[in-house]
């Protein structure tokens, strides 16, 4: 028993005395090298706390009334509800929001102080994918972060979109049909 529990310890310390190597030479690769420098200043890893670090925004979701039933792999159009829930959030300068996508939308966001009445919904492209074209919002007037194509991909996905400075953005779901109903929200951004 004693054996097993020492072979066990040696193991653990012998990993974590291979891994703190790891991290001395990536820290060594970092101050010496000017590619990994910049590596590093691109990517910010700055952790914020707090209940305002982050918040959640339900993009669609599935009505339950009447029944749906999505198994084994059925999305289908008029089983998506297209709400943007909750319609306004409030978060920290750093922090991030989650869009938990439920059908065929597209997060798009808008600079500090962009509202509805602002965008070209006449300037659109079409998707690309399945279904494919479907128009799409493309509006690039002070828009700051457009998602990729949404008939490329699965119908349930997340995005987590970072918002370093204080503002008022808007986000709209970039399909025109569901923006003009109405399918956007306020993300409000504190200092």
């Amino acid at each position: 028993m004693a054996r097993t529990s020492r072979r066990k310890l040696l193991k653990v310390a012998a990993a974590g005395g291979f891994a703190a190597g790891l991290g001395l030479t990536a820290r060594a690769k970092t101050l010496t090298d000017p590619s990994a420098q910049h590596d590093a200043a691109a990517h910010q890893h700055e952790s914020l706390a707090g209940p305002l670090a982050n918040a959640l925004v339900n993009f669609g979701s599935w009505n339950t009334d009447p029944p749906l039933d999505r198994f084994p792999n059925n999305s289908p159009a008029a089983g998506n509800w297209h709400p943007v829930l909750p319609a306004e959030v409030t978060i920290k300068a750093g922090g991030a929001v989650t869009f938990a996508i439920s059908g065929l939308h597209q997060v798009v966001v808008y600079g500090d102080g962009t509202r509805p009445d602002d965008i070209d919904e006449n300037n659109t492209i079409p998707t690309t994918g399945v279904p494919s074209g479907v128009a799409l919002i493309n509006d690039p007037n002070n828009r700051i972060y457009r998602g990729p194509d949404p008939s490329l991909l699965p119908r349930d996905r997340v995005e987590a979109v970072h918002f370093p400075n204080p503002g008022s953005y808007l986000v709209i779901c970039g399909v025109f049909n569901h923006f003009v109903a109405g399918m956007y929200a306020l993300v409000r951004v504190l200092p």
